[in-house]
């Protein structure tokens, strides 16, 4: 039996999934990343543009401090990011000078592993956007093969793919990344050696969520055929829908043979620490989920599910959820059937959010679906059905979108900003709203201890210092009573 190695995603890919991707500050990353130093993971898949817009957002917290941070604190793991293509942010592309000097920072600041995902699949934007982060200095570039479901991606269709990238000397590795837990353990034994077969000896990683109850069993599948690395989530963070909880992987693997080189106990103690704050902060931990077929058809991976469920609770209509799911479908096929990986299943979500809500389908059309629809993003796996995509085009703000000029170049868009700036500053001022960040910077550099023990005790102190002059507390748990009187 083959050594396996694992990636962890508890950080980004389990957080976004689970907890909405705004459930880790800077603190809680840097109190337990020591001890995941320690585990022996291959590496950590650490940040994304999106979860660095959301840690400015949310936080007020400077991404590429929470980078530099976490490299000191682990440095012996490589740090991951996953990045869309030629892409930064804004889901719109960028100029490729622009694209390199985000690479270039990427790697300057401690990513040290980075992979290319092109939601299209366009092959020749892969080999550019890897020729960019092996010029950035990038230790492993890995591409990421998005697996979905249709007539056309069938396993001639990936190993193809996996063909075209083998002979690139920028390219390290590959992976299977199944953004909605659609692969089976069937559909895994012809898949992998169609891929593997085809990637010139280059390894290949497995990276599936949990959302219908899968990866149970096709990760061990993909084990025995030649997959080497296999991403999964710690303690809360796992399962559910995001990525297989890693004991009882690694209880599986082992039990089949496989060698799996982790120090179980600081694994523990990881585990350990995200239950603690799981509990402290008040966040959902992941549950074995069973098989739903109906997302064998809608595709919807789980961060995003996670995310449509939070913003129709904003809008106190969480009870549509299902219609919402069902109008999505429809959505996708009318659109000619995108892979649904960001952004994609973010414009699908939010489209059928729109129909669902509005008076009348697609009256109210995101300027990404027009975006698409205008073949921005690339072309179309099958045709846009006819009828929506006139419906779509004949909208004045479709006019003003194909008059917008194409991405400045750096130079030109360098111009706009202080010239004394950081190149992180920079890049954060030009794909972010001004307010954000000067909200960022005004808020000084974050906190950098954390102990979810001491939450519920900071929480009563907070709430004391809310109540009005001269008020009485009382505090009552069990046989205990502390009362304290204003004078």
């Amino acid at each position: 039996m083959a050594e396996i190695q694992l990636v962890d995603v508890s950080m980004r890919d389990g957080n976004q999934s689970l907890w909405g991707a705004v459930g880790l500050n800077t603190a809680q990353v840097l109190q337990i990343a020591p001890v995941v130093d320690r585990v022996g993971f291959h590496a950590i898949d650490f940040t994304s543009s999106t979860s660095m817009g959301m840690g400015v957002r949310t936080f007020k917290e400077d991404p590429w401090e929470r980078i530099r941070l976490a490299r000191a604190a682990m440095p012996n793991t490589p740090l991951q990011v996953i990045g869309t293509g030629l892409r930064f942010f804004s889901w719109e592309r960028q100029s490729p000078d622009f694209m390199q000097l985000v690479y270039d920072r990427f790697v300057a600041n401690g990513i040290s592993r980075i992979v290319v995902l092109e939601p299209m699949l366009d092959v020749d934007a892969i080999l550019e956007t890897a020729r960019m982060c092996r010029k950035a200095g990038a230790a492993e570039v890995i591409v990421a093969l998005t697996y979905t479901i249709s007539e056309m991606h069938d396993d001639d269709f990936y190993g193809g793919l996996a063909a075209r990238i083998a002979g690139c000397p920028d390219i390290d590795r590959a992976y299977i990344k199944d953004p909605s837990g659609l692969l089976t353990a069937e559909r895994a034994r012809t898949l992998v050696p169609a891929i593997v077969g085809n990637l010139g000896g280059k390894p290949l990683e497995l990276h599936s969520h949990c959302t219908i109850g899968l990866p149970s069993l096709s990760y061990l599948a993909a084990a025995e055929l030649g997959v080497e690395v296999l991403h999964v989530a710690c303690g809360p963070l796992g399962s559910g829908s995001s990525l297989p909880n890693v004991h009882r992987l690694l209880v599986n693997l082992r039990e089949m043979g496989h060698t799996v080189r982790i120090d179980d106990g600081a694994l523990g103690r990881v585990s350990d620490y995200f239950t603690r704050l799981a509990k402290a902060e008040g966040l959902p931990a992941g549950v074995a989920q069973e098989y739903d077929a109906s997302f064998l058809r809608h595709q919807v991976a789980g961060g995003v599910m996670s995310t449509t469920r939070r913003q129709l609770a904003e809008i106190h209509l969480e009870h549509r959820f299902e219609e919402v799911m069902t109008e999505a479908i429809q959505v996708r096929a009318e659109l000619g059937y995108p892979i649904m990986v960001t952004p994609f299943p973010q414009m699908v979500c939010s489209q059928a959010l729109y129909n669902v809500i509005g008076k009348e389908r697609y009256v109210n059309v995101s300027d990404q679906v027009i975006r698409y629809v205008l073949g921005i993003f690339g072309r179309p796996i099958a045709p846009i059905d006819p009828e929506v995509k006139d419906r779509i085009l004949s909208k004045p703000r479709a006019k003003e979108i194909m008059a917008e000029p194409p991405s400045p170049p750096l130079s030109e868009l360098r111009k706009r900003f202080p010239a004394n700036i950081s190149d992180e500053e920079f890049l954060l001022r030009a794909t972010m709203p001004a307010e954000e960040v000067n909200a960022m910077i005004a808020a000084g550099p974050a906190k950098r201890h954390y102990n979810p023990d001491l939450r519920p005790l900071l929480k009563l102190l907070e709430g004391m210092q809310e109540c009005p002059e001269g008020s009485d507390i009382v505090i009552e748990k069990d046989d205990f009573r502390l009362e304290l009187r204003s004078a």
